[in-house]
């Protein structure tokens, strides 16, 4: 009687606790793999944190840097420092645009980086109009503006009545007023300078009609005007040589620096310093000089 009873109490004691053992089991399972994953979750913040890691490396992946430029001299110029950028773990991305508006509404709107291909009153005047906040980050290179003509010779060669056409914005458009003014062409309102519109001309003895075009153009519309004030990359990717082509260029001590312009947000980042300084090295230099000896002049 005894050994029948505990045959019964084993045998209801094994049917009673065996699902639990299979419970506890698969909760310790559970437990493992929720810590396992927690685990995971920090590992890959951590690399987040840190920086992507190359796979099979242990070594940080170079960053980045999209930088928008015109074709010439800008992008060359930013081609020459790719090298030296790589190898201190920086990759330049260069984006090339012929004009002068998107490269400063991309860098705003975060598809760039940074820009280069305008100078200091041009920013200036872009941020007013757009309110935008880009700032400078280096000066790089200073491109004298100079006037092109496929029908004169020398300056003394034109007409009365003739046709002047100059870029058409704010910047560069006073600019080129100043330049003309500089060379007894016309003149202008006193003290208005390189702020000067078409209504500050005060005084155009020979009656030169002054046109107004979107800077980009002016080397194709020489075939139509008598005299084109044009900006040096245009010129330089037309084919012109300034220092040859030119009937009058502005002198060397021109305020107008091309430079290299960022947002407050990324302007200090150590990417951007690495491409500041390596624009102004003496490798850039002595690049710039050889290359377009004296059309583009270092400004550092």
């Amino acid at each position: 009687m005894a050994q029948h009873l505990k045959s019964n109490q084993s045998g209801h004691s094994n049917r009673y606790f065996g699902p639990w053992k299979k419970l506890v089991a698969l909760t310790l399972v559970m437990l493992l793999a929720f810590t396992l994953a927690a685990c995971g979750n920090k590992d890959e913040d951590k690399k987040e944190d840190e920086g992507t890691v190359e796979q099979g490396t242990g070594e940080a992946a170079p960053a980045v840097l999209k930088v928008g430029a015109t074709p010439v001299p800008h992008a060359e110029i930013l081609k020459e420092v790719q090298p030296i950028l790589k190898e201190q773990g920086v990759n330049l991305e260069i984006v090339e645009f012929n004009d002068y508006v998107q490269p400063n509404v991309q860098v705003y709107e975060k598809q760039l980086d940074a820009n280069f291909f305008q100078h200091t009153p041009y920013l200036d005047q872009f941020n007013k109009d757009k309110g935008y906040d880009l700032v400078k980050v280096a000066g790089v290179h200073i491109e004298p503006l100079g006037a092109y003509s496929k029908k004169l010779k020398k300056i003394e060669e034109l007409k009365d009545g003739a046709k002047i056409a100059i870029p058409n914005d704010p910047s560069n458009g006073g600019r080129a007023l100043s330049l003309l003014e500089k060379n007894g062409l016309l003149k202008l309102k006193e003290g208005v300078g390189v702020s000067a519109t078409v209504g500050d001309i005060t005084d155009n003895p020979k009656k030169f009609k002054v046109t107004e075009l979107e800077a980009a153009t002016l080397p194709r519309v020489l075939d139509e005007v008598a005299l084109g004030i044009i900006n040096t990359n245009y010129a330089l990717e037309a084919g012109l040589v300034p220092t040859t082509d030119a009937l009058f260029l502005e002198g060397k001590d021109s305020p107008y620096v091309n430079i290299l312009v960022s947002r407050p947000d990324n302007k200090d980042s150590e990417a951007m310093k690495k491409l500041a300084a390596a624009l102004n090295s003496e490798k850039v230099k002595a690049f710039i000089e050889q290359k377009y000896k004296g059309a583009v002049v270092p400004a550092f």
